[in-house]
C-alpha cells in the first residue's frame, strides 16, 4: 500500500473550509498534507511509495459520515453484522458510522462498546462509532453506564427505537449527559400517542384499516424534551424528525439558542404514507412515513438550514420477518448502500441543495453533533476521503447489496452520484 496518495484535478468540496474549486490533495502517512492547486507529481517521495489519482470531473470531499445505523451485532447477525455492514458503508462513501445501541442484549456498558469499538477495528473498513443507551435494556426507568460509556468512547447515548417516555428519567439523563460533554440524541415517541400504531394516523391508515401513529407522538415528546433542554442547557439531537410540525419546533428553538439539532432520512424526504397502500412492509418505517405537507416541510428545513444531518437510519431486516403481514412485521429500511444517489434526487436535482450543501449535511454537521475531529480535508487530519461521480447514473438494485439485508423499497430506481473511491486513514477501502 502506497503510503502516499495525489488525488489531481478533482473538485475538491469541503465546507468546513469553505473550499469549492479545482484542486489537488495530497495525503501523506495517513493525513492530510496538502490541498492547493497544481501539486507537482515531484512531491510524491518515490514513483515505489507514492500514487496518483487523477479525479478529473469528480467531486473530492471530506469522508461522509453516518451517525445513525443499525449494524445489529450483538444478537442479530443473521440481519446485519459490524463486518457487512462496514463494507457496505464503505461502497456508499462513508468512511465513518454510529451504530444504535438496539441490539440484543443493548449496548448499556462500557464492555459493550468496546466490542462494537473492536469489532470495528478487526472490520478493517470504516470507522465505527457507537452511542450507548440511555437506560438500561432501553426500558426508560434505570440509567445505564453512562459515566462509563463515555469513558469508553461512546459519542452520546440514544434508546433509539424507544423515547423516554419518563421526563424526569430524561432530566436526568440529560444533566449526566453534560457532566461527560456528550450529546443526548432522542427516537420522539410519546408511547401514550402511538400506541400499537404501524402508519401515519390518517386518512390512508383508516381505508387501510391499520392503527395510526399520529405526528402528535413526535411532537409531544419533542416539545416536552425541549422544555427539559431549557433548564439542562445540554447538546440535544432529535432523531428522524418526520413531520410539519416538528419543524416549527425545532426552528422555534434554535431561533431561542438552544444546543439541539436534528437529522433527516432519505425516506422521510423521498416517500408517502401513500406507498403504504398495496400493504408492502418495505414501506412499514418509525417513525413512519407522512403525508406530502410534512414532506415538503422537511425539505424546506434543509433549505433553509434548519437540518443538521443527514442520516439514513439503516435497518436491515430478514426478509421472511418483511414477509410478515403489515401488523406484525418490523420496522425499518436497509438503505445505506444507495444512500448518495437518494439524497441527490431528493435534494440535488430539485435545486433544494447544491453540491456544498448536500456534502457539509454528511460531514462536518454530523462530524459537530457527536463530537468527533472529522468532516474536514483540513491540512494534519485523518485522510477520510469519497471521490464521487456526481453525473454518473446507476440503477439500485437489492441483490448487488454488501448488506445481508435485502428490505429496500428503492430496487429499479434510477439515481445519480456514484461513489468511485473511498480512502480512510489514507488507505484505499473501496474502489467501484
Amino acid at each position: 500500500m502506497a503510503d502516499q496518495l495525489l488525488i489531481k484535478n478533482g473538485r475538491v468540496v469541503d465546507p468546513a473550509n469553505g473550499i469549492d474549486k479545482k484542486c489537488d490533495v495530497l495525503i501523506a502517512d495517513g493525513k492530510i498534507a496538502e490541498v492547493g492547486e497544481k501539486i507537482q507529481n515531484s512531491k510524491l517521495k518515490t514513483q515505489n511509495y507514492g500514487m496518483v489519482i487523477d479525479a478529473t470531473d469528480r467531486i473530492v470531499a471530506p469522508g461522509l459520515i453516518d451517525i445513525h445505523v443499525h449494524f445489529r451485532e450483538p444478537g442479530d447477525e443473521e440481519e446485519e453484522t459490524i463486518a457487512s455492514g462496514s463494507t457496505a458503508a464503505v461502497a456508499a462513501g462513508f468512511t465513518s458510522v454510529v451504530c444504535m445501541p438496539n441490539t440484543n442484549p443493548t449496548i448499556e456498558n462500557e464492555t459493550d462498546v468496546e466490542y462494537i469499538h473492536r469489532k470495528g477495528r478487526q472490520t478493517r473498513k470504516t470507522h465505527v462509532y457507537v452511542m450507548g443507551a440511555i437506560t438500561k435494556k432501553r426500558e426508560g426507568v434505570e440509567l445505564a453506564e453512562m459515566g462509563l460509556m463515555a469513558e469508553a468512547g461512546a459519542v452520546g447515548f440514544t434508546d433509539d427505537g424507544r423515547g423516554v417516555q419518563d421526563p424526569s428519567v430524561m432530566l436526568r439523563a440529560l444533566k449526566y449527559a453534560k457532566m461527560f460533554g456528550v450529546v443526548m440524541a432522542q427516537h420522539c415517541e410519546d408511547e401514550s400517542f402511538a400506541k400499537n400504531g404501524v402508519m401515519n394516523s390518517g386518512y390512508y391508515s383508516t381505508i387501510l384499516g391499520l392503527p395510526g401513529i399520529d405526528a402528535l407522538a413526535e411532537e409531544a415528546m419533542l416539545w416536552r424534551d425541549i422544555q427539559l433542554v431549557r433548564k439542562a442547557n445540554v447538546r440535544y439531537h432529535a432523531q428522524h424528525i418526520s413531520t410539519a410540525g416538528s419543524v416549527e419546533l425545532i426552528r422555534a428553538a434554535k431561533k431561542d439558542g438552544l444546543p439541539i439539532t436534528c437529522e433527516v432520512t432519505p425516506h422521510h424526504l423521498l416517500l408517502t404514507e401513500e406507498r403504504c397502500a398495496e400493504y408492502d412492509t418495505n414501506y412499514k418505517v418509525n417513525p413512519p412515513l407522512r403525508g406530502t405537507k410534512d414532506v415538503e416541510a422537511l425539505k424546506e428545513a434543509v433549505a433553509e438550514g434548519l437540518v443538521d444531518a443527514l442520516a439514513t437510519d439503516h435497518a436491515p431486516h430478514l426478509q421472511s420477518e418483511k414477509e410478515l403481514e403489515f401488523l406484525a412485521a418490523p420496522f425499518g429500511i436497509a438503505s445505506l448502500e444507495c444512500a448518495l444517489g437518494l439524497y441527490v434526487k431528493a435534494l440535488v436535482e430539485p435545486g433544494i441543495a447544491d453540491w456544498p450543501g448536500l456534502i457539509r449535511l454528511m460531514t462536518e454537521g454530523p462530524a459537530k453533533i457527536i463530537g468527533i475531529d472529522k468532516g474536514t480535508l483540513s491540512r494534519g487530519k485523518q485522510a477520510d476521503v469519497t471521490i464521487i461521480a456526481p453525473d454518473a447514473e446507476y440503477t439500485i438494485d437489492v441483490n448487488e447489496f454488501r448488506s445481508k439485508s435485502r428490505n429496500c423499497p428503492y430496487h429499479g430506481w434510477t439515481v445519480r452520484g456514484k461513489v468511485e473511491k473511498t480512502i480512510v486513514g489514507g488507505e484505499i477501502r473501496f474502489e467501484a
